[in-house]
């Protein structure tokens, strides 16, 4: 089953945990994620320690085919964002999913 973790989310355990208020934690979460992406577009990779590597990779136009019609169809090029976990990452989880 999938969970879905929201911004909102996110505020409320700032909220509840550290003792900010929610409009202050809302600040906050969305700085962090501002300052990630500006990052990311400036220097097209950002590294987080002990969590992982985000970088934007550029894919090149290719023919695509609709499954469902047969239609090809061209996709145009288009930067992907690519994320490469830590090994202190990898660890975590797979310590957490062993227990």
């Amino acid at each position: 089953m999938r969970i879905n973790l929201t911004k909102r989310d996110l505020v409320n355990l700032i909220y509840m945990q550290l003792g900010y208020s929610k409009n202050i934690s809302e600040n906050l979460i969305n700085d962090f994620f501002d300052n990630i992406i500006e990052n990311l577009v400036k220097e097209r990779s950002i590294k987080l320690s002990k969590f992982g590597t985000f970088s934007i990779r550029q894919k090149k136009s290719r023919l695509g085919r609709n499954p469902k019609t047969k239609e090809e169809k061209i996709i145009s090029e288009r930067n992907v964002v690519l994320f490469k976990p830590s090994k202190e990452f990898k660890n975590f989880v797979n310590i957490k999913i062993n227990e």
